[in-house]
């Protein structure tokens, strides 16, 4: 072993030109892959939090005839009464501007609905409405101005915008509008169809409602309503990964390539080793340390490159179109299970690329060569 050691050590130093190459390409598929999926993590939790700055963590869906009171959880932070409808919202003419009219959900909140969003900084009061942002400006509607609801059984109800909320989710921001409880209950004849709860872990909604449920309330996390976006983006996570790992592939096959030249370098001096007595093993151990130390100091040179990068686009994000993103910079977000996988997986390549011109010195013939 100690002489394996030694041999492949003194072939990595012999040519420290083309060993360098073959770290640094290793190096830099490593640091590529992490930072783009750190920034790929930053883009999946930016989505993720806009969209909870206007959606419930958990819902719980009445099965009973009157509301039944929720019962304590320490996970609970906020709970309200609330109930839902469609409604069609238009603004009437003024002056020069013509009327405004647009689709909505109306999501009526009882006492403690202030507390579910306080990022949105709602203070709603009897017949007033908060609209989001692009809704607002669909309809063209300005602060304290008078807007009427009308639902599918010609239920009307005169509004006054209160205020308008920006969350970064279009789909929310263009269809969604808070009021309060009794309103939603004139228009729809609705009552309390439940609770919406804010929890201190939202990844934890599944497990706090199927806890809370019993008999009384039917659960809907947040996961559940919005799966197929989640998997979507697991989805291109999981694509863009395997592309980019194709640079680390790359990479590893030009390992291959260094140790196949080597291997034909050496053809004499390995027959030579063969001749005195070195075992075939002897032998390939001495090129599987090779591309053992390649694959290693390639994977520690990428993790230091990448998590560089990922701090220099932490602190200089990358900025974007807002009109188009609903972010406004690109976040990054490094995990440590990602650095282990691209670093396994980086040196299963590299390694695996070393089995061929390990093959090749299996295979040398010292007879052959020394005749």
């Amino acid at each position: 072993m100690r002489f394996a050691l030694f041999l492949a050590l003194a072939h990595l130093r012999r040519r420290p030109f083309q060993t360098a190459l073959a770290l640094l390409g290793v190096g830099v598929g490593v640091a590529v892959l992490l930072a783009a999926l750190s920034l790929t993590n930053g883009f999946v939790s930016g989505l993720v939090r806009a969209t909870l700055k206007a959606y419930p963590h958990l819902v719980l869906f009445r099965l009973t005839e009157e509301l039944p009171p929720l019962p304590p959880h320490p996970e609970v932070e906020a709970f309200a009464p609330f109930a839902a409808t469609k409604a069609l919202l238009t603004r009437p003419a003024e002056g020069a501007r013509g009327p405004g009219v647009d689709f909505a959900t109306l999501v009526g909140l009882g006492e403690g609905g202030e507390r579910l969003y306080p990022e949105l900084g709602l203070r709603l009061e009897p017949g007033g409405v908060y609209l989001g942002s692009a809704l607002q400006q669909s309809l063209g509607a300005f602060l304290g101005e008078k807007l009427y609801a009308m639902s599918a059984t010609q239920e009307r109800v005169e509004l006054k915008v209160l205020g308008s909320f920006r969350t970064g989710n279009y789909l929310l921001d263009s269809a969604y509008a808070f009021v309060d409880l009794e309103a939603v209950e004139r228009l729809s004849g609705l009552k309390a169809q439940g609770y919406q709860v804010r929890l201190k872990d939202p990844w934890r909604a599944k497990e706090v409602g199927a806890e809370l449920a019993g008999t009384r309330f039917f659960p809907q996390a947040w996961q559940d309503t919005q799966r197929t976006l989640l998997e979507q983006l697991a989805l291109q996570k999981r694509v863009l990964g395997i592309l980019i790992f194709l640079i680390v592939a790359v990479a590893a096959l030009g390992v291959a390539n260094l140790l196949v030249l080597k291997v034909v370098e050496k053809t004499p001096e390995i027959a030579l080793l063969r001749a005195m007595g070195a075992s075939r093993l002897t032998v390939g151990l001495v090129f599987a340390l090779e591309g053992a130390f390649l694959g290693f100091g390639g994977v520690l040179l990428g993790n230091l490159l990448g998590y560089l990068l990922c701090l220099y686009l932490a602190l200089r994000p990358v900025d974007l179109p807002g009109e188009l993103y609903f972010l406004t910079h690109l976040p990054v977000e490094m995990r440590l299970a990602d650095f282990l996988l691209v670093s396994g997986a980086s040196f299963l390549a590299t390694f695996l690329s070393a089995l061929l011109p390990l093959w090749r010195a299996f295979r040398v013939q010292p007879g052959v060569v020394l005749r």
